[in-house]
Order: C-alpha cells, then structure tokens, then sequence
C-alpha cells in the first residue's frame, strides 16, 4: 500500500507557522514516497468552526504549493461512522455516560487522601466517579458524556504496540494495560454538545482514510496511546506516526492560533514567498 498523510485542521482561527510545518512535512513525506496527502477538516466543534477560516485554509495551502484530492472530509459530516464506533464500544460493555463536571473532577482529584491530582495526556485523570462496577445496559444515550472503561476495554491486551518515525529511524514504543489505566484513566469519547471527540474521530477517520503515516507535532505524542487502544478495541489498523518539533516564538512560546502576528496571510501580505516561510520553519 502506498504513504498516505493528512492534515487535519480546525477551521477556528488562521493558519501560523506551525500549522505550515505540519503540513509540509505531511506533503513532503507523501510526496517524496510517492504517496498521497490528504486536507481534512476538523470542525466537530461547531461553536468555534467559521466557514470563512475553512475558505483561509484552503487558500493559504494552495499558496504554499500544496495540492489533495477532492472531496475534502469533513467531520461534521461524518457524524454516522463516529456513532457506529460509539455503537460497537457501548455493545462491547466498554463506554458508561459520566455526568461529572470539570470541576467535580478537580475538586474528587484534589481531595487530601488522594494526594496531588494526576495528569495525563487528557488532562487530570479521571477518578472513576460515574463507573459501575458493571457495563451499562439498554441502549447507548444519544445525549450524555460517555467515558472508554480503559480497565475494561485492556483486559487481555498486555501491551499495545506502535511505531515512532524520527528522521525515517524506525524507533518502537510500547505501553501496557496497566501503564493505561494508571496514567490515561478512562477518557471521554462523546460529548454531550459534539456526539464525539477528537480521539474517536481522529481514530476513526485516519483508518476509513487509510492513512498510513501520521505526521503531527510533540505535544500529541502522549495522546498517541490512547489512539493506538481505540485502534485496538475497534479492530483498525495502527499507522506509523511522526511528531515533529513544535514550531515556538522568540521566547520559546509554542505557537497558538491567538499568535495573529505569525499568521500565514499576514506574511503574504508582507510579500514573502512560500520559499521564504519553508526557510523560516527549517524545511527550506
């Protein structure tokens, strides 16, 4: 099968240059494997998502020489296939809705025999407040929060596997159930305003994509094993995965799309050249 890569962006803000680092690297793998590089669009947060910054990135690509099939996908129209997944976890006995707030988890986190709140890739760790000793029964909620019971869903998984490309060095990582349970905890995969999240949808959409080379920056490194457990429980197929250096400001600042003074129209609008930005980003 041949490279397939993406660039998933969200349509809240500009693109800076961080966005542009990740999807040249994207295009350049593609492109130098004689693959495929595909755009999607992630806007299941509708609240945030503004036709006009989808319009933005479609321009500010095209201007940097980079090129994909159409249709584009997008995932407030993939609303179905994240259902299906959804369906098969809660028919699996492995999602229950969670009705806690942000607060009542710091606050359960926070509390004097639990010591200091545990972090993980998602953020403090869910201390299992709303999990039943028992899987849930009926039919899945449409409009609740539902948690992955990763206890349950790495019962008779010893270790899940995936593959870190750092300059085309094959480096294996591995992470066990139990190192799942202790520092992810049980994540959510469907909010109440979105009927997903970005770690099912992403999951799902890269394997009905099939894409077989995921290029994003360091800060999803973490996030890397939750995806590989969904792949696992889901029967989808892993990619091999590429987290590249964060693009930062002067004062070793990560880039955000508030950065409006790096946004990418403003340096066309300076007269730069896509040359000048893959010089800027370390690519040229």
């Amino acid at each position: 099968m041949g490279v397939i890569t993406r660039f998933a962006p969200s349509p809240t803000g500009p693109l800076h240059l961080g966005h542009a680092f990740a999807a040249m690297s994207a295009f350049d793998l593609a492109q130098a494997a004689g693959g495929t590089f595909l755009l999607r669009i992630e806007d299941i947060d509708q609240s945030r998502a503004r036709p006009s910054w989808e319009t933005q990135i479609f321009d500010d690509l095209h201007w940097l020489g980079l090129d994909w099939p159409k249709p584009v996908l997008r995932q407030s129209d993939n609303l179905k296939s994240y259902a299906q997944a959804l369906d098969k976890l809660w028919d699996l006995g492995l999602l229950y809705p969670c009705t806690c707030t942000r607060r009542d988890i710091r606050e359960a986190s926070r509390a004097p025999q639990e010591g200091q709140p545990a972090i993980g890739p998602d953020g403090m760790i869910y201390p299992g407040t709303c999990r039943a000793k028992s899987p849930p029964c009926g039919p899945r909620p449409q409009d609740a929060t539902l948690r992955i019971d990763v206890s349950r869903a790495t019962q008779g998984i010893d270790f899940i596997h995936f593959t870190e490309m750092v300059h085309g060095v094959r480096g294996p990582h591995t992470r066990s159930g139990a190192q799942l349970v202790k520092e992810v905890g049980d994540i959510v995969l469907a909010r109440r305003d979105m009927a997903t999240s970005y770690h099912l949808s992403v999951v799902v959409d890269d394997a009905a994509q099939g894409i077989t080379d995921v290029t994003r920056g360091a800060d999803l490194f973490e996030a890397t094993q939750i995806h590989v457990l969904l792949q696992r429980v889901l029967d989808l197929p892993t990619p091999r995965y590429h987290h590249h250096p964060l693009i930062r400001d002067a004062s070793g600042k990560r880039l955000a799309k508030r950065d409006d003074a790096r946004a990418l129209e403003l340096y066309r609008a300076q007269g730069l050249s896509p040359r000048d930005i893959r010089t800027m980003v370390g690519l040229g």
